[in-house]
């Protein structure tokens, strides 16, 4: 750890990974992003611009966004390409901010396994928690007693010795809860949050690691964001948890929403997979949720339905996963495969969870012959 109360933090990923950068960089921590080429170099000449909907201020901003640029608070933000990445001592923090499939992606992959053996501490933003990351659940006492192999997981990652070599000492989870895309027409260094919520990380093995979480909570916590004289506070805060199951709280929703985008015949939004039939996606919800219940996890640690359906009216597009299905992709991260096979490891079973995953596989099945 740095000596100072600054964090040096590496982030992999330019896109969501914008998100985090923004917070960090406004509570005055540093923050390298690993891109492409291109992308490093943009966003080395003109910094990142994050848009944020402040809570019941409609006159900040265009349209109700507030823009928050790089360029204007106080960390120093740097961008390369993982090849370009060669001391990792030098930082305090790894952010793994991309979807699973990218990781075993040529250069991050090799980057990757630097991490490991570096054994610097790494906070994925992830729907799907890394293979040393179940390592840790399966510790569990609730889970401990139930005689669950991490092998049977292997399959539903794209490429599992990628996170072989990491010690699950030094991984921990944050949801992704914060929904946010790059606009379309706009340039790469620019990013839209439609869902303002909280990242949920859950602590570290280790009281040092979880300690730099906890400055990084309190840190973007106190920030305050100057526009037009005037001192506001912004959405998105990084929220550290004790138990390991808070991360698990989306699991409901990607299988209720997300993953449900994702038809047989084509892809529909969000909105309609959980609204379209309300008493269905209240079924599969919660039974979702009994799933993680049934590991270890607190209802106070899960998102109650309602929540998280009055949110999901708001979001009017497919899922990125059903995007990227529908755009051709031979991998997408597996979380309702990760969810079948736990299920099935503590004697649950849920048609509608079942269905989903066959649907999924049949839309790889075609990609991947095309």
């Amino acid at each position: 750890m740095s000596n100072t109360s600054t964090f040096n933090i590496l982030i992999l990923g330019a896109s969501y990974g914008s998100l985090l950068a923004v917070k960090c960089l406004a509570a005055g921590h540093n923050v390298t992003m690993t891109c492409r080429t291109m992308t490093a170099n943009l966003i080395n000449a003109e910094g990142i611009r994050v848009r944020l909907p402040i809570k019941g201020r409609r006159d900040v901003g265009v349209n109700g966004l507030l823009e928050v640029a790089s360029k204007d608070l106080k960390g120093r933000l740097t961008a390369c390409t993982p090849q370009q990445v060669t001391n990792l001592a030098a930082f305090d923090l790894v952010v793994l901010a991309m979807q699973e499939p990218q990781y075993r992606q040529d250069g991050i992959r090799e980057l990757m396994q630097q991490i490991a053996l570096a054994k610097l501490p790494c906070m994925p933003i992830m729907n799907m928690p890394p293979l040393p990351y179940l390592a840790r659940l399966l510790n569990q006492n609730s889970l401990r007693k139930v005689d669950i192999d991490l092998n049977n997981f292997r399959n539903a990652y794209a490429q599992a010795d990628v996170w072989d070599a990491f010690d699950p000492v030094c991984m921990t989870l944050s949801s992704p809860d914060p929904q946010a895309f790059r606009p379309v027409d706009e340039p790469v260094n620019v990013l839209q949050v439609a869902l303002p919520t909280n990242f949920k990380v859950a602590r570290f093995e280790s009281a040092k690691h979880t300690q730099i979480l906890q400055q990084l909570e309190s840190d973007i916590e106190a920030v305050r964001y100057t526009h037009n004289g005037e001192a506001l506070e912004l959405p998105v805060k990084l929220k550290v948890f004790d138990s390991l199951f808070v991360p698990l709280a989306k699991w409901s929703m990607l299988l209720t929403g997300n993953y449900q985008c994702i038809q047989a015949d084509g892809m529909r939004p969000i909105k309609d997979a959980v609204l379209g039939d309300l008493a269905q996606s209240k079924v599969i919800y919660e039974w979702v949720a009994k799933l993680c219940v049934t590991m270890g996890a607190s209802s106070d640690d899960l998102v109650p339905f309602d929540k998280y359906a009055a949110a999901a009216d708001g979001l009017a597009k497919p899922s990125s996963a059903a995007r990227a299905l529908a755009a051709g992709a031979t991998h997408i991260e597996r979380v309702d495969m990760i969810v079948q096979i736990f299920a099935a490891q503590l004697g649950m079973q849920n048609a509608s969870v079942d269905q989903t995953v066959t649907v999924v596989n049949s839309w790889l099945a075609k990609n991947r012959a095309a």
